[in-house]
């Protein structure tokens, strides 16, 4: 770097709102704590290290009742619902970047989400609902026989050990990347690793950067008062529709 020259000014771009965040947290403490204690459950040694097994099944009972509330939560503002529609659509840049081998290299244009992380959306949401419905038939004996509760309990023990593969999974590929953790931490992203690793979604924030900038100011914005024509009537402007 030049003697006296200045480092390029960092810009962020808004990726989560608050609200956006406080249900991932909460959703992902939530689902911490019943891995946690599906694990002192069902791993003996871990059983007889702790003890308690009442209190912990009844921790775990709980808070998988409570794994959905969060994200039904969220629905109610804006982001949220804005977010899970971007989440449930596939695009045909979404399949060539799962089939590529080089996905990570910015050449393909991806939105606000790649093709994996809708995908862990999708099965971390049905997982949470397969659970949720395997969990009751078990809890509550009486409502199915026990052939069904039977049934219920192999389907719940092996869902949630794959959602248990796929968490790990997620927590994995987020330690590796510091920005992506900011976004969720703080709600904002570096641009430049936004261009990088989300092309398209990065290009909607330009645009509307863009956009911005060549709207017409209202007048008397700059502090001065409207021009006017004293020999004559004043004609109204006339505002291009905004497309």
């Amino acid at each position: 770097m030049a003697v006296g020259t200045r480092p390029a000014k960092r810009v962020d771009l808004a990726r989560f709102t608050l609200g956006e965040r406080i249900v991932h947290w909460l959703t992902a403490l939530l689902t911490v704590i019943c891995m946690a204690t599906a694990a002192v459950l069902y791993i003996g040694s871990l059983s007889i290290a702790f003890g308690h097994r009442q209190i912990v099944e009844t921790i775990h009972i709980y808070c998988g009742y409570a794994l959905p509330i969060p994200m039904l939560a969220g629905l109610a503002m804006r982001a949220y619902r804005v977010d899970a529609r971007r989440l449930n659509r596939f695009s045909p840049d979404d399949w060539r970047w799962l089939r590529s081998r080089s996905r990570r290299d910015g050449h393909i244009p991806v939105g606000k989400f790649n093709a994996g992380q809708k995908l862990n959306s999708a099965f971390t949401a049905a997982a949470i609902l397969i659970l949720l419905g395997t969990g009751i038939l078990m809890h509550f004996t009486g409502l199915a026989d026990v052939a069904y509760r039977t049934g219920a309990t192999f389907v719940h023990d092996w869902v949630a050990l794959a959602l248990g593969i796929v968490v790990l999974g997620h927590i994995s590929y987020a330690a590796r990347d510091a920005e992506s953790r900011r976004g969720m931490r703080t709600g904002v992203v570096d641009a430049t690793w936004a261009r990088y690793e989300h092309g398209a979604w990065a290009a909607e924030h330009a645009d509307g950067e863009a956009h911005d900038q060549h709207a017409p100011a209202p007048a008397g914005s700059d502090g001065r008062e409207p021009a006017s024509d004293p020999g004559g009537p004043v004609e109204p402007a006339r505002v291009r529709p905004q497309l």
